[in-house]
């Protein structure tokens, strides 16, 4: 009876037939209104002027960009020349993104590799292990983490007991410590991707690296790396982008000095000496340097189906 009734996917997708825009229809919805819209008003924002109370004044304007980029002196008289000043906390941004990606793969995939290589039973218990501290707010979450490190928090109490140091280690306010906030903030994105790739790995393809005599270090760079590559990338995608503009982490580690792209653009909303179409313009320059990322992924994946 079973078989007669069918559960393949060409019956699913004659079960449907036509529905195809009802279906899809909702997601359209949220993507428009929630996505798409926001993004238009914020491009539109970056061309408008500034309103000297904050908000705007709707007059095309190309300062905003212009001020990113370059620095015409105080009164806007001066031969331009470079703004470096926004130009290195993009930088910054990018190198703190970059290294809580590597920091998270160095240990998310060792970690993801245990996990889906443990009996099935026990799986589900490891994974809830990983995300269950993720349940917490990370407003809160970053909060304990500055208490942990503090100057006079319970990590170097602990040290200086033990006789490890003898004086504390100073990490709030520096660029350790937003990478210690980016880090822990986002290494579950790396774990569960890259869990996600192993699960479905098959183990004869190392065991029959072995029989032909290939040590671990080929058998994973030859082998277990190119297959599970897709998750990989996902999971690095996952935790540089959303790093990439975080601004909780070096707000409340980091400081002044430690400044984000995230950081500024939220600087710029606050109150009434905030440019609101600089805002807008570095959150257009962000979300390009996203979508660069993004259309690199797409395209490595392409590549890889190609293959």
């Amino acid at each position: 009876m079973a078989g007669g009734i069918g559960s393949g996917p060409g019956k699913s997708a004659r079960t449907y037939a036509g529905f195809g825009v009802p279906l899809i229809l909702p997601a359209w919805l949220v993507i428009g209104i929630f996505l798409v819209v926001p993004i238009g008003i914020m491009l539109v924002y970056s061309f408008l002027t500034k309103e000297f109370r904050g908000g705007v004044i709707w007059e095309f304007s190309l300062a905003a960009y212009d001020q990113f980029f370059f620095d015409r002196g105080l009164f806007g008289d001066d031969p331009p020349e470079i703004e470096w000043t926004y130009i290195l906390i993009f930088w910054r941004s990018i190198w703190q993104a970059g290294l809580a990606t590597l920091l998270s793969l160095l240990i998310g995939f060792p970690t993801a590799w245990f996990i889906a290589t443990r009996p099935a039973a026990t799986r589900t218990i490891w994974l809830f292990l990983i995300t269950v501290p993720y349940w917490v707010n990370l407003l809160i979450r970053t909060i304990s983490m500055k208490f942990l490190i503090r100057d006079n928090g319970p990590l170097n109490t602990w040290l200086l007991d033990a006789g490890i140091i003898s004086d504390p280690i100073h990490v709030v306010n520096t660029w350790v410590a937003v990478q210690l906030g980016l880090f822990y903030s986002y290494l579950p994105f790396m774990v569960l991707p890259i869990y996600a790739a192993v699960e479905r790995y098959n183990f004869a393809l190392s065991e029959a690296a072995a029989d032909l005599y290939a040590s671990r270090f080929v058998t994973l760079t030859q082998v277990i790396i190119p297959v599970v590559k897709p998750g990989i990338i996902a999971g690095c995608i996952l935790v540089f982008v959303p790093s990439l503009g975080s601004f909780l982490a070096p707000d409340l580690l980091g400081g002044a000095k430690n400044f984000m792209i995230g950081s500024l653009i939220d600087e710029q909303f606050k109150g009434a000496a905030g440019n609101w179409p600089f805002g807008a313009a570095a959150a257009m320059i962000l979300l390009s340097m996203v979508l660069l990322v993004l259309i690199f992924y797409a395209r490595s994946q392409a590549k890889g189906e190609a293959r």
